[in-house]
């Protein structure tokens, strides 16, 4: 549908067409403008014009103000972030977790009297191999070639601090396995202990530190 309006002043002949509908490559006027400017002759010219635009130009608009989610495509949909250009360089990532338990489970792990053994080693042991198989529980990780993971136990007043030590030579980080050792590591605990006391707590599992890649090292403060 198009309405045609007259020109300005001077330019009696002329006819400007404003185009309503589906074509989003032209702006479209708005009516009540369109009204205003007839009922006092005067022309309606760009500079009166409201300008709308299309849905496609709102959403692309959208998409481009998205901050940088790399497993995020144009179109919003998730995606395995190709890494085949990266460099493959030295990375090292650490994580850190904790479980707070009773007194009477502490107890009961410091003398080693846990019916269903020991769960510091036992946890050990799920951390290095929840590292292992962290691309298949992330959906978007990419399997990797670890070449270490060490999982550590310490204890505190109430409770185990975990924490977990990841590296690989590889095109992509290792900071979701260590993050993924620690969390299953502490379930294990949790698992092995949970008879004696259900009040446990995980928490505070966070990333420590970070090196190689593009983004270089991160380090918590």
């Amino acid at each position: 549908m198009a309405i045609k309006s007259a020109g300005r002043a001077g330019q009696a002949g002329e006819a400007e067409t404003f185009v309503f509908g589906r074509d989003r490559r032209r702006p479209v006027l708005d009516t009540r403008e369109h009204h205003r400017a007839s009922a006092s002759g005067a022309g309606v010219g760009p500079r009166a014009t409201k300008k709308r635009w299309g849905p496609a130009a709102s959403a692309k608009k959208k998409t481009a103000s998205r901050p940088g989610l790399s497993h995020v495509d144009r179109r919003g949909r998730v995606q395995m972030v190709d890494v085949g250009d990266k460099p493959v360089t030295a990375r090292e990532a650490v994580a850190r977790g904790t479980i707070t338990m009773s007194r009477e489970a502490l107890r009961l792990i410091r003398r080693g009297a846990v019916k269903k053994g020991d769960p510091l080693q036992t946890a050990r042991l799920a951390g290095i191999l929840a590292a292992k198989q962290t691309s298949a529980l992330i959906p978007l990780c990419h399997p990797l070639p670890l070449s270490s993971v060490d999982v550590e136990l310490t204890p505190t007043v109430r409770g185990y601090q975990i924490e977990a030590r990841v590296r690989t030579t590889a095109q992509t980080g290792v900071e979701m396995e260590a993050l993924t050792a620690v969390s299953v590591a502490a379930l294990t605990i949790y698992d092995m202990v949970k008879a004696v006391d259900k009040t446990m707590v995980i928490g505070d599992v966070k990333l420590m530190f970070k090196s190689g890649g593009r983004s270089g090292t991160f380090r918590r403060r």
